[in-house]
């Protein structure tokens, strides 16, 4: 299984629809809540190019984007490779 963290806030409508399809995927991830740590969301901003959005989520220490692309990769049929061709 590959390494996946998410960033996430925990009032984000986005942030809840990410975990549930990793949740619904049976992977598991680790979450950083960022809310009022300023310390992690400036460490979110870093590892994801600037991105100040949540959530931001991260494969193998590779940055997929917020849940919009990782919907779109789940849509595009590529999501099960980045998750179980390990």
């Amino acid at each position: 299984m590959p390494d996946i963290v998410i960033y996430t806030k925990s009032l984000c409508s986005y942030c809840i629809r990410a975990k549930k399809l990793l949740a619904d995927k049976g992977v598991a991830f680790e979450e950083i809540v960022i809310d009022g740590d300023q310390h992690r969301r400036a460490e979110m901003i870093v590892r994801s190019g600037g991105r100040r959005t949540a959530p931001q989520i991260f494969i193998d220490q590779n940055p997929i984007g917020g849940c919009d692309e990782l919907l779109a990769l789940e849509r595009a049929g590529c999501l099960d490779s980045l998750l179980f061709d390990h």
